[in-house]
């Protein structure tokens, strides 16, 4: 049986389309990055989250040179705090979980997108540079008000940052 040189191109072409499809979706589900919500990590009772102190007063903390930790309640339908107000030029980690059902916590502008599950804390890491107000919205459908469920984190000069939370505020 004879095949044509054309033909052969196009079955090499073929093949070799199928192998890079199969390793782009091999990368893509072990990449560098993407992690699900963590099943060994111990979970909260959603309904106790005043007894847990991470969640018991939501608030953005410094936890190194230029690193905060903020720690935001996702509820029907708001985010505590809001705003979430965070130094400019740092790396953020937010510590997200939720008092009631699924929402979802994502940062316009940024790569902060998460499933915030009741029980879970989800991570993720964001780096700010220059202040500015970045609009924060859950993508997930929540119940009946999810449409006005909304926020923001204003990234504020190091100097009004100092001054809201040694002024008492907290947030």
């Amino acid at each position: 049986m004879h095949i044509h040189a054309y033909e052969k191109i196009w079955l090499a072409a073929s093949v070799l389309l199928i192998l890079f499809l199969l390793g782009s979706v091999t990368y893509g589900a072990v990449g560098p990055g993407v992690a699900m919500v963590s099943d060994t990590e111990p979970t909260i009772d959603a309904g106790a989250l005043d007894e847990d102190e991470r969640f018991s007063e939501p608030r953005v903390e410094r936890v190194g040179e230029n690193e905060y930790a903020a720690y935001v309640v996702a509820r029907q339908f708001g985010f505590q705090p809001d705003p979430i107000v965070v130094p400019a030029n740092s790396t953020v980690t937010f510590y997200i979980t939720s008092a009631d059902v699924i929402h979802g916590f994502e940062v316009a502008g940024t790569n902060a997108n998460t499933m915030v599950v009741p029980g879970e804390v989800s991570e993720i890491t964001v780096r700010v540079e220059e202040p500015q107000e970045y609009g924060l919205l859950c993508n997930e459908y929540c119940g009946a008000g999810h449409h006005v469920m909304e926020g923001k984190v204003n990234v504020v000069s190091q100097s009004a940052f100092e001054e809201r939370t040694d002024g008492g505020d907290g947030e």
